[in-house]
């Protein structure tokens, strides 16, 4: 038995001893139930920084006593301790909906999650999705714990200098001050996680953060027992050389498995959030084997067994953004590889053909993904078109396979709308929908929020508007104090942009791809576009370039000395270090998010999602999740939506990124009727909350992976797992005969004839030493235009003998016969056919 220790030291009032669990359950970072709470407790350090965790650790004894004296406050923390335990004691939508159909429980890993400013453990939209995710599963009932990293110093902090230059800092995340806790065994001591390293142990410690009713779990190896090196592995996200990424992944994945074990959790559903956990398969394929029965199990049964229940979700767009690791790269760390390949009982070889998109090719680097999808029973990408891109970067794991049949399907990202949505915003879609709006089906929240009015629209738009401005020239005031700027320059911060303007946004990672620099492309222009004295507009940037990506630190200096510029410093503002509170307070109040990555290299972004619930909306490139969300009503596009690159497309959508903006944008803002409301613009805004807030939240996100994910690969796994591993055991033997007999299967002379309105196919086909019932022979004809791919059964001819069996089809069909072949591909119908048997033949 395991449990969470606690990292609040300090003696409470007995009357104020629920307010410890309170702060430690993260769920204040999107419900604010408890806000008046902590701020009666100490109003100028929760003005400062809305952090309940860091408030109690670091109030007053004197403002703890005066709290405990007044009886309505005691009388009001009792009442929200009592609706927390009730709310953790309720199933929600995942209880009420699936049952037992439903997985017993599903372990999330992910290298970063986002989850607040109280706990940095993210770099970007990766981590922010992670942490969306843990949190909707929380909402739903999902029975879902997330797996990742403490890192010491977490990613970077941006601060700019006078010049417009980024500078990176490191501040160190002190596990005291975090919302976390320690693990503690049955015996009260720390819970360690023991990985066998060459020469020596490594101990990973393990904390507990409370997401509502989720878990995260982070690993963290600063324990004094290691080596100093040992212990510097998880010391920064994404910030060492390769090879503590690779150590880090080690961690993730192996440490992360074992923890699951150690804590006894039941988890049905391994969840793997990019393939940096992809080794978290191979151990939970060895945990397996020495649960089994008297006759034991080996790792290919194991793999069997357990691929059932593991799912692998991709981010990546480009083949050069897998985590892959060269051959010499394994040569130099073979000794732990060799270890791990022992205690997993296969030849080393074995093990790295996992990784490799050929597996006997023993110069092919190492391929997490690669591991990732050939140990999951499914592979999603995060958008439609994020879809038809995974399947070229993977289709070397299927050569021979049409592209269209690369076994990848999409989940579309979504954002957790009470995250992100401004307190009017969230009062709107309240009195509309109610409380329960982001708890369940979404499709009463879409039907009332389409019958909204403009006044109050209007009101949520302005009222998001107004905070936005005074935050940003706070925030302006405080790093160009730190910059040491003159009186007048201060001065000049305070009354910086205007609540009443167009206001435009833009926020994300500064790298190549995401072209961030497309607006300057014509400063001419955008100084006409930002100057217009009759209709205003003015823009707010943020985001980070990686340390070591020089071209994307350019372009920030870029943004910021033009920021400086006199004709245009009242109406643009670069605002330094982004993070998850200055995203929140940008989509919170801009009219409009821009967004222009070069197609098709943004696998979904999550940026312009977090608009829709405050009533934003977006232009962007037809990329991602917009390639699927645009339509006329809801925002505008540019670009043509198809795939180009250059500069010479570069200078061709910036054209029509000023277009937009000039002969659409600003003119259906500033369109106003006799009572002053822009009729036109709140029309767009209506059917952008009402059909894309639910669309793309991560309620509706979350419930897509349970529905169409989960479930299925739930009953896959106790089919599997049941009766001593029987049907695994079965299907090991089936995958071993098809690869050893496959080379045998040949097909003989094809005959076509015309018939009715198409054709008849006859194909003899010498099966070899399989059994008819081991294959499925079928015509295909790829898709082409509007009309999808054809696959017609071919049946044997009874009576054939046992070896070139003749198989036919009748087909109807107006396209040439030339575009249908016949096939043959491994069978058996408990298994997913390729994404478990490649193999494949074709008549030539």
């Amino acid at each position: 038995m395991v449990m969470a220790g606690s990292s609040i030291s300090r003696v409470l009032p007995p009357v104020l001893e629920p307010l410890r669990d309170l702060a430690a359950d993260l769920r204040w970072t999107w419900s604010h139930a408890a806000d008046h709470v902590w701020r009666a407790l100490d109003p100028e350090a929760w003005a400062i920084e809305e952090n309940p965790w860091h408030l109690l650790q670091d109030v007053t004894q004197e403002n703890l006593e005066r709290l405990a004296r007044d009886t309505a406050a005691v009388r009001e923390v009792d009442r929200l301790a009592r609706e927390r335990r009730e709310h953790l004691a309720t199933g929600g939508w995942f209880a009420s909906t699936l049952g037992a159909r439903g997985p017993r429980g599903v372990a999330f890993f992910s290298m970063e999650f986002g989850l607040g400013e109280a706990l940095p453990l993210y770099a970007g939209g990766l981590g922010v999705l992670a942490g969306d995710y843990l949190k909707a599963a929380s909402d739903l009932g999902v029975p879902a714990v997330g797996v990742g990293l403490l890192y010491q110093e977490g990613y970077f902090r941006q601060t700019i200098d006078s010049g417009g230059r980024q500078h990176e800092v490191f501040p160190y995340n002190d596990p005291t001050t975090l919302p976390i806790s320690p693990v503690l065994a049955s015996d009260g001591r720390r819970l360690h996680i023991e990985l066998e390293f060459p020469g020596r142990p490594l101990q990973l410690r393990v904390w507990q953060a409370n997401v509502g009713r989720a878990r995260l779990y982070l690993l963290d190896s600063n324990d004094p027992v290691n080596s100093p090196v040992d212990r510097g592995i998880t010391s920064k996200l994404y910030g060492g050389d390769h090879d503590v990424q690779f150590l880090q992944e080690v961690v993730l994945g192996i440490g992360g498995w074992r923890l699951i074990d150690a804590l006894g959790l039941d988890v049905e559903i391994c969840h793997l959030n990019e393939g940096h956990a992809a080794l978290a398969i191979l151990e939970r394929a060895r945990c397996f084997m020495t649960r089994a029965g008297e006759h034991g199990l080996s790792f290919r049964e194991a793999l069997w067994a357990t691929r059932a229940g593991n799912v692998f979700t991709t981010h990546t767009a480009v083949r050069a953004a897998f985590d892959r690791f060269g051959r010499q790269f394994v040569e130099e760390h073979l000794q732990y590889i060799r270890i791990y390949a022992e205690r997993l009982g296969v030849p080393l070889d074995d093990l790295l053909a996992l990784g490799r998109g050929d597996p006997r090719d023993a110069d092919e680097p190492f391929n997490l993904a690669y591991l990732a999808m050939r140990g999951s029973i499914s592979t999603n990408a995060v958008s439609a078109l994020h879809e038809d891109v995974s399947r070229s970067l993977f289709q070397d794991l299927y050569p021979r396979w049409p592209r269209a049949e690369v076994p990848i399907t999409h989940v579309t990202n979504g954002v957790h709308t009470p995250t992100w949505d401004s307190p009017a915003a969230d009062r709107l879609w309240e009195a509309q929908c109610g409380k329960e709006r982001w708890l369940g089906d979404l499709v009463d929240a879409a039907r009332a929020m389409s019958r909204i009015q403009d006044a109050p629209l209007w009101a949520v738009r302005s009222e998001g508007r107004r905070a936005l401005v005074v935050a940003a020239r706070r925030r302006l005031a405080r790093h160009l104090a730190a910059r040491g700027v003159d009186a007048d320059a201060m001065a000049r911060a305070e009354g910086v942009l205007d609540p009443n303007a167009l206001t435009l946004g833009f926020a994300r990672r500064f790298t190549e791809y995401k072209r961030l620099g497309l607006l300057l492309h014509d400063t001419t222009r955008l100084v006409r576009l930002l100057t217009n004295r009759e209709r205003p507009v003015q823009l707010l940037i943020a985001g980070k370039a990686h340390p070591a990506e020089d071209d994307a630190k350019r372009v920030i200096q870029d943004w910021v000395l033009f920021a400086q510029d006199a004709r245009v410093r009242d109406r643009l503002v670069f605002l330094e270090d982004y993070d998850i509170t200055l995203a929140q307070e940008m989509v919170r109040g801009v009219d409009v998010w821009i967004n222009t990555p070069r197609r098709p290299w943004e696998a979904c972004g999550t940026s312009g999602m977090k608009v829709l619930v405050n009533g934003g909306l977006n232009v962007s490139e037809l990329d991602g999740w917009w390639a699927e969300a645009y339509s006329p009503e809801f925002g505008w596009a540019i670009g043509d939506g198809t795939n180009h690159d250059g500069p010479d497309w570069d200078a061709a959508d910036a054209d029509h990124l000023y277009r937009v903006l000039e002969d659409e944008v600003v003119p259906e803002f500033y369109a106003r009727d006799a009572d002053g409301l822009p009729t036109r613009w709140l029309a767009r805004v209506r059917s952008s909350m009402s059909t894309l807030a639910p669309r793309f939240s991560a309620n509706r996100m979350v419930r897509n992976y349970v529905e169409m994910l989960y479930v299925p690969a739930t009953e896959r796994i106790r089919e599997r797992t049941r009766d001593d591993a029987r049907l695994a055991r079965e299907l090991a033997g089936w995958a071993e005969t098809i690869d050893r007999a496959w080379s045998g299967v040949t097909f003989g002379a094809l005959d076509v004839r015309p018939e009715h309105d198409g054709y008849h196919f006859s194909v003899s086909l010498d099966l070899g030493p399989l059994d008819q019932c081991m294959v499925r022979v079928e015509l295909y004809a790829d898709a082409i235009g509007s009309e999808p791919a054809t696959r017609v059964p071919m049946k044997p001819v009874p009576g054939a003998e046992r070896h070139a069996v003749v198989h036919e089809a009748s087909i109807v069909t107006s396209r040439p016969a030339s575009h249908l072949t016949p096939r043959v591909v491994p069978f058996h119908p408990k298994t997913c056919v390729p994404t478990e048997s490649q193999r494949i033949s074709w008549q030539r």
